[in-house]
């Protein structure tokens, strides 16, 4: 009977002992290789909800009225969504970047993106959003999404992106 309890021993302590390691230092049979892939727990692959196409995540810019920067309810879900991400993921943060159309001095449109990179910052931070992992920058008019001297171009340049860290 002892000789048969040292035969199990023997083979439970080679079992624990036999684990594979990665050369990352990971234990092979017990890495998560769903969440180290990107897959999902059903096994395909999951998408980057920023970069995904269905999610509201996606959109990036907040468009506003001629000589205005308050966010409409138009793109306020969007940015909430956007403070919704930030808040559960500490480690992420965004530049937001305002942006005026040709129309006015160099001055006053600088100004004015950075009012409307600001107004988006007031609506994350009072979200709950920690007011650390936004950055807020105006470029007047110096970095144009259309060009045209029209109300199609104008309403194109006058806007606010949303950048993440790393894009």
């Amino acid at each position: 009977m002892k000789k048969i309890l040292s035969v199990v021993l023997v083979v439970f302590l080679s079992a624990c002992a036999s684990k594979t390691t990665k050369p990352d230092g990971g234990a092979g049979d017990q890495t998560n290789k769903g969440a180290m892939s990107g897959d999902n727990a059903s096994g395909s692959p999951s998408l980057n909800p920023l970069t995904d196409p269905s999610n509201i995540l996606s959109k990036r810019s907040v468009y506003f009225d001629f000589d205005k920067f308050v966010v409409t309810d138009k793109y306020k879900s969007m940015v909430l969504s956007h403070a919704r991400y930030l808040r559960e993921n500490a480690n992420a943060s965004v530049r937001l970047e305002g942006n005026a159309d040709e129309r006015g001095s160099r001055e006053y449109n600088l100004a004015l993106g950075q009012r409307r990179a600001d107004s988006v910052m007031k609506v994350m931070t009072l979200s709950g959003t920690n007011e650390s992992q936004i950055e807020s920058v105006s470029f007047g008019e110096e970095k144009p999404r259309a060009v045209g001297h029209n109300e199609a171009a104008w309403a194109e340049n006058r806007r606010t992106d949303i950048r993440y860290q790393g894009e």
